[in-house]
């Protein structure tokens, strides 16, 4: 609990262009829950390099994802919004977090497996201990909720387990963080392959759809999708490229399946995906006309970065006095 409410943390890295899954799966659901947790979101620019990254490219990226967050309706004023890198604490907990930490769990992490077959020739420690790092980003505000996608939940256990090894050795200093996962859109799958995930880093451009893309990239895009010779709007696991429209579709009508599906009726794939492509186009607009005009305005964005900058710090440093304390470290003479 930090000031009488649950506390929530969640963040996204500083690479790549976010997509239309990161928004509907994660920052479109992130935006409902200011006024029922104390919430921390963060561009996570320490877990980025442990892949190469150009330094002026990962500064730009960095300022363009937190100029996002506000843009797609996270008030600055109601979350913390801020670089993991201004936070020292994020680093200092996940060594000591890193001693709590066994090979064999490490070893299992499927993400380490994907990433190091992506870069084999970087395969890094940080690469290996970066679900530490995380652990150490939720546990560091004593975080009571994750939103997170299926695809994290290994990351989220494996900070379940070191919490609670820690209690054991020294009490209750972690909230034990829960899981929170949207109902729907919780997953946006590719346009060309609907049964991966809708990814930043697709090679196939027409996979995703980037929160920067113009409309008439937007419905391109959507017009190129893959379906089926079925020639039948149905919300069936049978007709995953269908079914994935209708996903997508539902969350930015706030329809349900069944209404997108009635909706549709007696209707062809081409008319289909063409509402879907206009809808969406419809939603990044004012999103991107948002952001534009928050990159402009450099001293405001400047005093966000600042100012939450400290509130994080806050937070977190209680924490790490207290673990530190737990551990044996000596006190800080004051």
């Amino acid at each position: 609990m930090l000031n009488g409410r649950k506390s929530l943390f969640s963040g996204m890295q500083a690479t790549g262009t976010l997509t239309l899954g990161n928004y509907l799966g994660a920052l479109n659901n992130w935006v409902t829950l200011a006024d029922e947790y104390e919430c921390f979101y963060s561009v996570v620019d320490m877990h980025s390099i442990t892949v190469r990254q150009d330094p002026a490219t990962l500064r730009k990226r960095s300022r363009e994802l937190l100029t996002l967050y506000i843009a797609a309706g996270l008030d600055p004023e109601k979350n913390c919004i801020y670089y993991q890198s201004h936070v020292s604490a994020h680093a200092e907990l996940a060594w000591i977090l890193n001693c709590f930490t066994y090979m064999g769990e490490l070893n299992r992490m499927t993400q380490f497996k994907d990433k190091s077959a992506k870069h084999a020739d970087n395969i890094n420690a940080g690469l290996f201990t970066y679900p530490v790092l995380m652990a150490s980003d939720i546990l560091l505000f004593q975080t009571d909720v994750v939103p997170v996608g299926i695809d994290q939940m290994q990351h989220l256990e494996l900070a379940r387990n070191i919490a609670e090894r820690f209690n054991n050795i020294y009490g209750e200093v972690f909230t034990m963080p829960q899981a929170y996962v949207g109902k729907v859109g919780a997953k946006i799958q590719s346009l060309q392959d609907p049964s991966k995930k809708m990814s930043k880093s697709d090679e196939n451009e027409n996979a995703s759809i980037y929160l920067t893309d113009s409309p008439d990239t937007v419905i391109r895009k959507f017009k190129r999708a893959v379906t089926d010779s079925e020639a039948c709007i149905r919300y069936s696991d049978e007709q995953p490229g269908i079914k994935n429209l209708i996903n997508i579709y539902s969350v930015c009508t706030k329809k349900t399946p069944e209404e997108v599906v009635k909706e549709f009726e007696g209707k062809g794939y081409g008319d289909f995906k063409m509402a879907v492509g206009e809808t969406v186009a419809s939603i990044l607009k004012p999103i991107q006309e948002k952001q534009a005009d928050l990159l402009k305005n450099k001293d405001y964005i400047d005093g966000i970065i600042k100012a939450n900058g400290e509130k994080a710090n806050y937070f977190a440093t209680k924490t790490l006095r207290k673990v530190q304390r737990k551990v044996g470290f000596p006190d800080r003479i004051r």
